[in-house]
């Protein structure tokens, strides 16, 4: 499945106190929980391009797996896969690597903050 903006963007905005911004300008959108990133979705001649948080060692096999997955962008290559979104990775699999990303940031998010992001998302 090719992906469409929209289409991930809900995916995204699904997450507990997920929020959407533009800091980088009008073609990537950054998605935060609590001020952290948890995903960025660019994109150029209509080609999506999501970065996610990712396990160093789980970052490398999916690199091996899927020729979509490289070293995130402008990122942290250890710790940030960028994924093309033309269509070749399982829905499932890219909701997966979104689901993965997302407990990351928040597992590593103060404990005053996950009692906020409990508190007033659930």
């Amino acid at each position: 499945m090719k992906w469409q903006f929209k289409k991930i963007q809900q995916a995204l905005l699904k997450k507990p106190c997920a929020i959407e911004d533009y800091p980088f300008g009008p073609d990537a959108a950054v998605f935060k929980v609590m001020g952290k990133m948890f995903a960025l979705v660019a994109w150029r001649d209509d080609i999506l391009r999501i970065t996610l948080k990712c396990d160093p060692e789980e970052a490398q096999d999916l690199r091996a797996l899927f020729e979509a997955v490289k070293p995130g962008y402008h990122m942290n290559k250890d710790h940030w896969n960028t994924v093309t979104l033309d269509g070749s990775m399982e829905k499932a699999q890219v909701l997966s690597m979104i689901d993965s990303s997302y407990a990351l940031v928040t597992r590593g998010l103060k404990k005053a903050d996950r009692e906020k992001l409990k508190a007033a998302c659930s």
